[in-house]
């Protein structure tokens, strides 16, 4: 009989209210129990863990989400499971810049965290994990060109010479994303599905979700439903763009205007944001107020950048100038877009 790949792993468990799942599930395993305090302290102190186990709520959410990062400072980072009720979004977000991490909701049963260890415990710390590129981008106003710009965006990075690598635009606009019917596609994400059970989400799941508009270009679009932002949790949305950064080289992000309960948790984890403006003043004074806004809001990720969309020569009408466009802004447009289909 072959050896359980858990057999004589180094496990930490944090938080009283795992110990005894934990014994039942990982009895194979080298256990050692501790507070919040053990991911604080670099690894210098008891075994060197292979795998950490969590307890969502052993400590306050901010702390939490500071051990969390310590794990990723260690010369070898472990993998890491965090577990519980009601998910701390703060401990979640942390967790996900982890190259091996997972979420376990409760309730769960001791198989269901032995079948989680084990996947975590597979993949091979030494080997380099692939990270994708995450570009965001949002309209200040509807109807700005946010989605053409999104969907021309990843259809320019899938033709890029002397590259193999593959792109996913994921349309976050739940309830009426436009990006499959710009694609001529059919929306394939199944929300509800997914939500019933984000920790089972996998690389084998979303690719199932996801639609090929070419063999490198694929996309994640939910169908139309006007209760879709209520339904969904953050952690699902969280768990399906942590498995598309790790499964595609470039994820580029049509985000909904307006803010939501996940808005700034998967802005943070963006290498580019992009505002689209039109060049009306009533859309410069939303861009402007929409890049002050997340540049307060968000302590960690990328610095907003304001493209003006449809820049149309003034013989043509009294649109604004670029001078004029960016004293609107209170600062310098880092690109523009040509009114004319074919550029853009």
């Amino acid at each position: 009989m072959s050896q359980s790949p858990l057999t004589g792993r180094r496990v930490l468990v944090i938080g009283q209210g795992l110990a005894e799942t934990a014994t039942q599930a990982l009895g194979q395993c080298r256990l050692e129990f501790g507070g919040p305090e053990r991911l604080l302290d670099g690894g210098q102190s008891g075994l060197d863990p292979e795998l950490v186990l969590i307890e969502a709520g052993c400590a306050p959410p901010t702390l939490l989400a500071t051990a969390i990062e310590g794990l990723g400072k260690r010369r070898v980072a472990p993998a890491a499971l965090l577990l519980g009720e009601n998910l701390p979004t703060a401990a979640v977000r942390a967790l996900l810049r982890l190259d091996r991490s997972d979420v376990l909701e409760a309730p769960f049963t001791s198989h269901d965290l032995a079948r989680v260890a084990a996947e975590l415990l597979a993949v091979d710390a030494a080997a380099p994990v692939v990270r994708s590129r995450c570009w965001a981008v949002m309209g200040a106003v509807g109807g700005s060109g946010a989605t053409t710009v999104a969907v021309e965006l990843s259809a320019a990075l899938s033709r890029v010479r002397n590259s193999k690598g593959r792109v996913c635009l994921v349309d976050l606009n739940l309830t009426d994303g436009q990006a499959a019917a710009y694609l001529g596609a059919t929306p394939n994400l199944q929300l509800s599905h997914a939500g019933a059970a984000p920790d089972r989400i996998d690389a084998s799941l979303v690719d199932v979700y996801a639609t090929p508009i070419s063999e490198r270009f694929h996309l994640l679009a939910a169908p139309r439903d006007p209760r879709a932002f209520d339904q969904v949790t953050p952690e699902t949305l969280l768990r399906i763009l942590d498995i598309a950064s790790q499964t595609y080289d470039w994820v580029v992000l049509d985000m909904p205007r307006h803010r939501r309960a996940w808005t700034l948790d998967i802005l943070s984890g963006c290498d580019e944001l992009a505002i689209i403006s039109e060049l009306t003043v009533p859309a410069l004074l939303s861009a402007r107020s929409l890049a002050d806004e997340l540049e307060a809001d968000l302590i960690e990720g990328p610095k907003p950048r304001i493209v003006l969309n449809r820049l149309a020569s003034r013989v043509f009408g009294p649109a604004p100038s670029m001078v004029e466009a960016e004293r609107a802004l209170g600062r310098k447009a880092d690109g523009a877009i040509t009114s004319d289909w074919e550029a853009a």
